[in-house]
């Protein structure tokens, strides 16, 4: 997935971007250069060698994480100069922060090329735990606005009215906290305080043996609920599914891939996730809100070849990029899944 080699090029790779006119979800192939970012559409397996548009980075305010899409939590948004605003969803966390950062060390400095001032982050020394008050649950409680309550999953146990450490980007979101860190130290106060309490066996664990300030996990498998005092939407109940265990085992990878679908034999980039104990490799339509995986199956007796580039393998359609690799089950059902870069489809053969 070669660029123009003419254009320094900072970071690349899948993300799903919301349209302008019709606020439908795509995922498009991403450029960062060090003044604009370039976004491709991606053909029969291929990447379209037209660009399908730019944001220039001159003067552009990023906001990360952007939570008003209560099924995206991944997403960040970028507003140019002139008031438009982008709306991007990464794979995971840590793909969702690096990009921002990359954005915004590129953002900087064209600003320090062209004598501006650098953006300088709020002094973060003032405490905020007096801010445990009332005020501060009321927020969370809001009904627009606040913590939203969903089901999760843990060692097959679906959990329902509760959160993950999502809290953490939600606090930083509505400026309660100014970092990560900070947001941290604050949800562990509010832990200690009895405002929230914790669900599951990670988030025990953490609580029996982490420092004080650092009780309240930001981790994604780690899950956490109001108490019954607090309690203003339900309680959290336990059930067991087949499904459920599928999805319990510890996230080993994510990522976007592309697929080759067993029907139409087109190619359409999904979000994998790979899991472990038990082993299971499940995929998803990153352009759907809906957070329940469209496929998936169990590595158990499977078998993964890489296929080579020369020339096009056997049962693969479409003008193909090239770093296949491909997945035969136990049932004998094959998947031929293609990586963005060499480097990725080896990382995936690996986990």
């Amino acid at each position: 997935m070669d660029t123009d080699n003419e254009v320094p090029v900072i970071r690349e790779g899948f993300l799903v971007k919301r349209g302008h006119i019709v606020h439908n979800w795509k995922a498009r192939w991403f450029v960062l250069t060090p003044d604009k970012l370039l976004y491709y559409k991606y053909e029969g397996g291929k990447r379209d060698s037209c660009q399908r548009g730019k944001i220039l980075l001159k003067d552009c305010l990023i906001t990360c994480p952007f939570l008003e899409y209560e099924n995206r939590p991944l997403a960040f948004k970028l507003q140019t100069k002139h008031g438009v605003d982008h709306f991007l969803e990464a794979c995971s966390r840590e793909e969702r922060d690096e990009w921002a950062a990359d954005i915004a060390a590129a953002v900087n400095k064209l600003q320090a090329t062209d004598g501006g001032k650098l953006m300088s982050q709020k002094d973060s020394a003032e405490s905020r735990l007096q801010n445990i008050n009332l005020k501060v649950l009321d927020s969370m409680y809001d009904v627009h606005s606040g913590i939203k309550l969903s089901n999760h999953v843990e060692q097959g146990s679906t959990y329902s009215n509760c959160f993950s450490s999502a809290v953490v980007d939600w606090l930083v979101f509505m400026q309660l906290s100014l970092t990560r860190g900070e947001a941290v130290t604050l949800a562990s106060a509010l832990l200690e305080e009895g405002f929230l309490r914790t669900v599951g066996l990670r988030s025990v664990e953490a609580l029996r043996t982490a420092s004080l300030s650092e009780q309240f996990m930001d981790d994604s498998t780690a899950l956490y609920s109001f108490p019954d005092s607090f309690k203003k939407r339900g309680s959290v109940k336990s059930e067991r599914s087949r499904s459920a265990l599928e999805l319990s085992g510890k996230v080993v990878k994510r990522g976007y891939l592309l697929k080759q679908g067993h029907r139409r034999k087109n190619w359409k980039v999904r979000l994998f996730v790979l899991r472990s104990e038990p082993d299971f490799l499940h995929y998803y339509d990153p352009t759907k809100d809906d957070i329940s995986p469209v496929g998936g199956f169990s590595l158990r007796g499977c078998l993964i070849s890489s296929l080579d580039d020369n020339g096009v393998p056997s049962g693969v359609k479409g003008n193909i990029q090239g770093n296949l690799f491909k997945i035969i089950t136990k049932s004998d059902i094959h998947y031929f899944i293609q990586a963005p870069t060499h480097q990725e489809k080896m990382d995936w053969i690996d986990a």
